[in-house]
């Protein structure tokens, strides 16, 4: 459930209000990346995940059937943590497992483990069994696999991919924008026809966006488009 405005422990002054991203932010709770929905304090330039700005006290995870995740603040410990899911580092808001000793991001314990993209069905696995079609990598993290099985991609490999673009966008950088969709242009066949090729290659695109949407906490339609223009040559 969103609420239109909330107020939050971490930022104690100001009322944070529900409001839309159309350009990626990072969030002050979780430190990580983020677009779409977000509770905001536009004095302060405060963003949170709606995840981050509305947690749950606990929760659990259909892969670590055993573990309990506790929401926290920060990491526990002197000791650098990373995320289970993702396999970044943890530095803000985290579920924590005691018992496991496992973390993740509040935005990947949410990841939803199916997400229907219209032209694609994608699932979500602990471990691929085949190569991911951006790194070459099977296992690594947490993973989005298509229904025809012919799309794979590490929630690792999108949250870099949005990293490399919006550095491009936002940073001047004059290199080219990763793509998903040159890249698994090289895995297509090529003894087929040209348009099956421009077929796999748009799915390919999608792909791409659906999935990192999901990553950055909003997997809907619309800032699905938007992430498509944000890492789209």
């Amino acid at each position: 459930m969103k609420f239109t405005a909330i107020r939050h422990f971490s930022h104690p002054n100001h009322t944070l209000k529900l409001a839309h991203s159309a350009v990626p932010f990072r969030c002050d709770g979780c430190k990580e990346p983020g677009i779409g929905a977000a509770y905001k304090c536009v004095t302060c330039n405060f963003d949170l995940h709606t995840h981050c700005g509305i947690p749950s006290p606990t929760v659990t995870h259909p892969f670590y059937t055993k573990c309990a995740f506790e929401f926290l603040s920060r990491p526990p410990g002197a000791e650098e943590r990373y995320c289970n899911a993702c396999e970044k580092r943890v530095t803000g808001f985290t579920y924590h497992c005691k018992l496991c000793g496992f973390d993740l991001h509040p935005c990947c314990a949410k990841l939803p483990m199916a997400i229907n993209g219209g032209d694609v069905k994608l699932y979500l696995y602990d471990r691929l069994t085949a190569a991911c079609n951006r790194c070459g990598r099977k296992g690594r993290s947490w993973s989005y696999r298509s229904s025809c099985k012919k799309y794979n991609l590490h929630v690792a490999c999108a949250k870099e991919i949005l990293a490399d673009s919006c550095r491009e966008i936002y940073g001047g950088g004059g290199g080219r924008i990763t793509c998903l969709r040159s890249t698994l242009e090289m895995h297509v066949n090529h003894s087929k026809t040209k348009g099956n090729a421009q077929r796999y290659s748009d799915v390919a695109a999608l792909v791409l966006q659906v999935v990192v949407s999901a990553v950055l906490g909003d997997p809907t339609t619309l800032i699905a488009g938007i992430v498509g223009q944000l890492i789209s040559t």
